[in-house]
């Protein structure tokens, strides 16, 4: 991607304040290190290329030096290139780093400057968003140092040269002004609404992984309650998010890393990263929509862990043999499952966790794996000759909703046979059965009588003290997969 190199500052532009300490002063080592993320970053977006194509419509994106979030940006970044023609307009809102604000501070400047060169300020909706919105004021010191936009223009400049910049740093105010505004804004494919923020700060990187994850799927059920301590940009998050909710954005999660990730980074206090999207849900004749791409995400995300699964255990026999392993995102973050092992239709093994631990999604489907292909005390460990024949299942577990203590009638009318994976806990001991268990044991108290005897109580009887919890899996079989 070509861009224009740098011109001389005018006193009408804001010149560029983190260059040489965010990303590179020089020129042309600029232009190739953001070249070289974007070339990096996959290159496809959910319903490009078809005839109904749209671009996005939000972008939320981390600002951190480039050495550090550049490669997570670039993620989002890249996607916008099939539209460099079609988006004219980038709104960006930025948390205040550098000032204090009670108010959403807009430039006066006629262009950001970067060593690349001048991005143009979209003047006249500035000056007719401040006329309209108290709460909307011309204040260059609030932007006179602030990294959190300037950091995304080097990107902006390759992808979108057409494109005019709308830059809004965002102080102390209600998310609901902040709705207001982006909806004052929203447009039509000609505008892009980007949010610069990054995720948890400071944080040990397990706390870090836990604590991101979480916010990430927050952000993609469209919670507008995200705070500070989740995210920095999280007031003009919030309000992102009740725009994106009211015009019916599908999100899709596009990279979650950390400092930790980068060279050098330091695993004891580490900034998260997160860049998500938020596209226009088609609309077909043929029925696709929402729920087709999520169809197609879930079978991406089921080859992924199968492909993992099946070669771990292959490397630990010793075996060449190895399959693809595609990319997904959520493979970055911490995720639980169960591998299960089946060979000629009997169960060979079957080892799993019920919450995310410390580490990352991809390492959980790889050691349970070989756990359950040489650890599950049921049967012998597993032997090259036992290979052939030998199929995986892998099941993404959701989260564990915790229902208390229960008398039998309850659970009988609380737990839905067929969807509910349940836990059963009593007297110090617990065990749990998958939702695949309800296809063995369809009948709901023999279901728990034999939950019971896993959990090594009597089979008959509902001890008082006994309690449940319930989770809903995504279920991944070879040759096909189930969500």
């Amino acid at each position: 991607m070509s861009v224009t190199l740098s011109t001389r500052p005018t006193a009408a532009h804001r010149p560029a304040a983190v260059a040489g300490s965010f990303y590179h002063a020089e020129p042309a080592v600029l232009r190739a290190e953001v070249d070289r993320l974007l070339t990096e970053a996959p290159a496809c977006a959910p319903g490009a290329g078809g005839p109904d194509a749209r671009p996005p419509k939000l972008m939320v994106l981390p600002h951190a030096g480039h050495r550090w979030s550049g490669a997570c940006a670039a993620r989002g970044w890249a996607l916008l290139a099939p539209w460099r023609d079609r988006i004219t307009r980038v709104v960006m809102l930025a948390p205040a780093h550098r000032v204090a604000l009670r108010s959403l501070a807009a430039p006066g400047s006629a262009a950001f400057d970067t060593p690349l060169g001048a991005v143009p300020i979209d003047r006249a909706a500035i000056d007719a968003l401040a006329a309209a919105v108290p709460q909307v004021v011309i204040d260059d010191a609030a932007h006179a140092r602030e990294h959190a936009i300037e950091v995304q223009l080097p990107f902006l400049q390759a992808v979108l040269p057409h494109a005019v910049l709308l830059p809004l740093v965002v102080g102390d105010v209600d998310p609901a002004v902040v709705h207001r505004i982006v909806e004052r804004l929203w447009g039509g494919d000609e505008t892009l609404m980007v949010v610069s923020t990054d995720l948890s700060h400071y944080l040990p990187l397990d706390r870090a992984r836990a604590i991101d994850a979480t916010t990430v799927a927050r952000i993609l059920r469209f919670d507008d309650t995200i705070g500070p301590y989740a995210a920095c940009g999280a007031t003009g998050l919030d309000g992102a998010l009740r725009a994106a909710r009211a015009h019916g954005l599908a999100p899709r999660l596009l990279d979650l890393r950390s400092s930790a990730d980068a060279p050098g980074g330091d695993a004891a206090r580490v900034v998260g990263y997160g860049a998500i999207g938020f596209w226009h849900a088609p609309a077909h004749a043929d029925g696709g929509g929402p729920e087709t791409a999520d169809r197609t995400d879930a079978h991406r995300l089921g080859q992924a862990l199968l492909g993992r699964a099946r070669n771990a255990v292959a490397a630990a026999l010793g075996l060449v043999e190895r399959v693809p392993e595609p990319w997904h995102p959520a493979l970055a973050h911490p995720g639980a499952t169960f591998v299960t092992l089946q060979r000629e239709g009997r169960l060979r093994g079957c080892i799993g966790r019920l919450a995310p631990g410390p580490h990352t999604l991809e390492d959980d489907v790889r050691r349970n794996a070989c756990r359950a292909a040489f650890e599950d005390p049921r049967f012998a460990p597993l032997a090259a000759a036992d290979w052939p024949g030998l199929s995986i299942e892998v099941s993404l577990l959701g989260p564990v909703e915790p229902l208390g203590e229960l008398d039998e009638a309850t659970a009988l009318r609380t737990i839905r046979p067929g969807l509910d994976g349940v836990i059963l806990a009593c007297a110090g001991r617990s065990a749990t059965f998958l939702p695949q268990v309800w296809s063995q044991i369809p009948e709901p108290r023999a279901f728990f009588a034999a939950l019971r005897e896993k959990a090594g109580l009597p089979r008959e009887g509902w001890a008082p003290g006994t309690t449940l919890s319930r989770y809903g899996v995504a279920k991944f079989v070879e040759d096909a997969v189930r969500p």
